[in-house]
């Protein structure tokens, strides 16, 4: 895929990244709390280029997540020993280039919603071994 362009609500965060594939739906307990719903996240590995200044939480033992300081969008999720950056989706300036490619942490999706369409359901134990050293 080409390089893409982004930015949070308010223009402060910019950034360009090439994107590996489509977008994965995360239903986990930390990611429905930090964007108050599902986040839809793109993997773009190593690729992402910031312009702005974000501000950084650990979220976890294994990574963090970054947002504009300014606005409080969420941008970012990153494994903490790299190789790893996962965007949130719609922050991109067409998010419509992304196919859902798979649901994640499916256990802990609330039964109040269900997205249309078939495709791979992921359970976290799943996610996690696909994840290379990954020790979750």
């Amino acid at each position: 895929m080409a390089i893409l362009s982004g930015q949070c609500h308010c223009g402060a965060v910019r950034f360009t990244a090439e994107p590996n594939g489509g977008m994965h739906a995360c239903h986990c307990p930390t990611c429905r709390r930090i964007s108050g719903g599902i986040l839809f996240s793109v993997d773009c590995g190593t690729s992402v280029v910031v312009e702005g200044e974000v501000a950084t939480y650990a979220s976890s033992d294994w990574a963090t997540r970054q947002f504009c300081p300014a606005c409080g969008t969420g941008l970012f999720w990153r494994m903490n020993e790299g190789g790893l950056t996962m965007v949130s989706a719609m922050v991109f300036e067409d998010p419509t280039l992304f196919a859902l490619e798979d649901e994640v942490c499916i256990e802990h999706k609330p039964d109040t919603y269900a997205l249309a369409g078939e495709r791979p359901r992921l359970t976290t134990e799943d996610l996690w071994a696909q994840v290379p050293d990954a020790d979750a």
